[in-house]
């Protein structure tokens, strides 16, 4: 492999074109006036079915979430059920023009969908992450309705080693084209030079011509600055004969360009559409991004020539009470809590994410890894008693993997391809994790992590299957994709080394394995190495901050999420720096201080006298409440030179911090009143936190998110309810039920607290606080009009809020 990965791209995510493009593809959002229906229905494709009876839903939809929490399900999948389900929606078009084309385009339905348009067989897609889409066209009724039909298996309820949802849960599109068209996913726009001072970019549009006359099309495109100005265009013209394909290409220079960057993600406006006959027949609108990537085996990662680490976390799809269907603005809030940890880069774990999540990474400024699988052609253990408890089943993508993987994979990159924030393509997730499933007889020796049973197993496939696989995976993303390396990442080292797997990789992710960065770089030199998931404690981001050849880390996990249960009453894992509310817990603040600049501050406290950093972090709260006189432990974080602890007003010493974090640990008696840490720089207070002893829970506050809604679109406010005392001190270990009533033009969406062990509905407009805190939201229905939010504790006043939607 060579020593230099060097990219030169310019990329673009993808928008619904302009509803006013006179003419022009129509991409219409087809999320609302469906049915469903839990269960089986013998011929519920069939128009004339009567289903008077089902649920009126609005997409995106997860039916798992909705429960109940049952220990007879899979610890793996959240304790909840999968099933089969049905959909339907009926609608009308106005009247088509002649060899107007129609598609259905579904951004994920999981898993195992069938789809039907007026009685007629479409097609069947098992993977429940991969975008699809058929054409409806020929099967339309020209006069009257329409009616499609969906159908959702999800049997196999532990298929998989995390919650998955069920049912249509991400958006659906109806996509409307004239005879000639762009088809979906047909841009590709790339730069073989990109400057400071002058990018020069190629355009390729693909074209599809589905006439029966030839046809003489004018291809033009223009890029738009923030400002509005055009920075650059072009036009081409290309012949298509009747009923066929061509591909137009295009080139043209940006001079002076805003480059794309983490810090400062600047975007464009690319508009391409399609002439004929004087007459524009599609339009597509795209927000671009401009970047240069490069990687080298012995310096890392290089981002427009500057050399940098990812910051990264994990992250799967949910949100606790939303399930797998979770509306753009919540991630987008989500988002905008990692940024303020730091956090620069984001691993789409282990599969392809919402179309959403994508364009905000662009947006915000946020390095991507996507990821295709999690398991190929042999299945992996899917807990169901606790994780790594009992026996496991080997349900999953792996009984599809044969027949689809290579289409799947080949969707993935098309549908992705041309975002900014996407610097890497992940085939695969722990396919080598030793003896699930692959082993290999160096198992027998040596240092082995993560293994499942000790040493070689003789029965299961042997490691050396690994290489052909990876193989025609990785020409599957260069032939549709040659701008980024291709990565994944392996949890068995020790054992891949001795396959074809790592080298066929332009960059090797290591799970877990630290310790053989400085002897894999040793013997293979040229291999370029990460961290692709990793534990949160300081050695592990000082093994990348202290190794110019290590870009970067992955922890694992940006938020809690529902499954990979350790064993009832758990059902969701508590690995992320911030809790399935959005709320951040003791981890998230040591990130802060290793990986941001501003000055920060924070305390927790504890009975044990553990002194390994992270596990007091997990065994530890950021709260004064105690027994008088009990001994306790205080660990303070900061990223200031120094820091000093007050009891009351009294100094307990002042400690050297050193910039990084360094942990700072006190032991004294606990006194009720204030504990309080300030931090210095250059020998002046720059930054204080405090933990104080508070009384009873006596009120609740409620904070919107943000001041400004819109009238004219769905949007969803995320309301964080504190419970405190009568001084205004949240009460951690307040727990009082709360119920969360709306009226206007809005309604509760969910109600999370962050509670890995609760099994209250998510149904429920009533929900206990967990450490004195409740997150609401609250989506709105695309009106303008007032919204009140009241809020009734247990024991205490109510409270009113309202907002106003213009």
């Amino acid at each position: 492999m060579k020593n230099i990965y060097l990219l030169l791209f310019l990329f673009c995510c993808f928008c619904p074109s302009p509803a006013d493009a006179q003419d022009a593809e129509q991409n219409i959002l087809f999320n609302s006036g469906w049915k469903f229906m839990k269960g089986d229905a013998a011929g519920a494709e069939r128009p004339a079915y009567n289903d008077q009876n089902w649920r009126a839903v609005s997409l995106p939809h997860d039916w798992s979430i909705e429960g109940p929490f049952d220990e007879k399900w899979a610890s793996s999948t959240g304790y909840l059920p999968g099933g089969i389900a049905w959909y339907r929606k009926t609608f009308t078009l106005k009247p088509a023009a002649p060899g107007e084309k129609t598609f259905i385009y579904f951004d994920g339905v999981y898993k195992n969908s069938e789809v039907w348009i007026n009685g007629h067989y479409l097609g069947k897609r098992p993977n429940g992450y991969v975008s699809f889409q058929y054409e409806l066209s020929k099967y339309l009724n020209k006069t009257g309705s329409n009616t499609l039909a969906v159908k959702v298996d999800h049997t196999k309820f532990a298929d998989s080693r995390w919650y998955p949802g069920s049912g249509i849960y991400r958006n659906v599109y109806l996509i409307v084209k004239n005879p000639v068209y762009i088809p979906t996913w047909g841009i590709a726009f790339s730069t073989p030079q990109v400057t400071t001072e002058k990018v020069s970019a190629a355009l390729a549009v693909d074209i599809t011509n589905s006439s029966s006359q030839p046809a003489v099309i004018v291809v033009k495109s223009s890029l738009v600055d923030k400002q509005g100005k055009v920075a650059a265009s072009a036009s081409e013209q290309l012949k298509l004969g009747a009923s066929s394909r061509g591909v137009a290409q295009l080139s043209f220079a940006v001079l002076q360009p805003e480059l794309w960057s983490v810090d400062d993600p600047s975007l464009y406006q690319l508009k391409v559409s399609l002439v004929l006959n004087g007459k524009t027949v599609d339009q597509q609108q795209q927000q671009v991004g401009l970047r240069e990537i490069r990687y080298t085996a012995n310096e890392g990662f290089f981002l427009n020539g500057k050399n940098m680490k990812m910051k990264g976390v994990c992250i799967h799809h949910d949100a606790g009470a939303l399930g797998a269907a979770v509306p753009a603005g919540v991630w987008a809030w989500r988002l905008r809590k990692l940024k303020a940890a730091g956090v620069n880069a984001i691993r789409m774990s282990h599969y392809p994410h919402q179309d959403y999540l994508y364009k905000l990474c662009d947006q915000m400024g946020f390095l991507v890894m996507d990821e295709a699988f999690d398991e190929w052609e042999y299945g992996k253990n899917k807990w169901v008693a606790g994780w790594n408890k009992g026996k496991p089943t080997r349900d999953g993508y792996n009984e599809y993997f044969k027949e689809w993987a290579e289409s799947d994979l080949k969707d993935v990159v098309l549908r992705n391809r041309n975002h900014p924030s996407i610097v890497m393509w992940s085939i695969g997730n722990e396919i080598d994790y030793p003896n699930d499933p692959y082993s290999h007889e160096v198992l027998n020796t040596g240092r082995n992590p993560q293994i499942y049973g000790r040493g070689y197993s003789a029965a299961s496939p042997p490691a050396s299957e690994m290489g052909p696989i990876a193989r025609r995976l990785v020409k599957v993303v260069k032939d549709n994709d040659t701008t980024r390396p291709v990565t994944a990442a392996l949890a068995g080292v020790v054992m891949s080394n001795l396959t074809d797997y790592p080298g066929l990789l332009d960059l090797v992710g290591y799970n877990y394995q630290e310790y053989r960065y400085a002897e894999d770089h040793k013997q293979y030199p040229d291999r370029i190495i990460y961290g692709s998931e990793n534990g949160k404690g300081r050695k592990e981001w000082l093994a990348v901050d202290s190794n110019k050849y290590i870009f970067g880390q992955f922890l694992w996990t940006g938020f809690d999420f529902v499954g990979e249960a350790h064993g009832w009453p758990l059902r969701s894992s508590g690995a992320g720096l911030l809790d399935m509310a959005g709320f951040p817990k003791n981890d998230f603040y040591l990130r802060q201080a290793l990986w941001t600049t501003k000055p920060m501050a924070y305390l927790m406290v504890s009975k044990s006298n553990e002194d390994d950093e992270i596990r007091f972090i997990w065994n530890s709260a950021p709260s004064w409440n105690w027994k008088e006189a009990e001994q306790l432990k205080v660990l303070g974080i900061t990223n200031t030179e120094e820091a000093e602890l007050f009891l009351n007003g009294k100094s307990l010493g002042r400690k050297k911090a050193g910039n990084s974090g360094t942990p700072l640990f006190w032991n004294l008696n606990y006194q009720p009143g204030e504990l309080t840490m300030k931090g210095y720089a250059g020998g002046r207070e720059v930054v204080s936190y405090q933990l104080t002893t508070s009384a009873e829970a006596k009120q609740i506050t409620a904070t919107l998110d943000r001041e400004r809604f819109a009238g004219d679109v769905q949007e969803v406010a995320m309301i964080e309810l504190s419970l405190k005392d009568k001084d205004g001190n949240l009460v951690y270990a307040a727990d009082n039920p709360v119920e969360v009533k709306v009226e206007g033009p809005a309604k509760l969406l969910g109600l999370e607290s962050g509670d890995l062990a609760s099994h209250e509905s998510y149904q429920s407009n009533v929900r206990k606080a967990y450490h004195g805190k409740l997150l609401a939201y609250i989506q709105t229905n695309a009106k303008a009009g007032t919204v009140k939010v009241t809020i009734i504790p247990q024991g205490m006043a109510s409270k009113t809020i309202t907002y106003t939607l213009k």
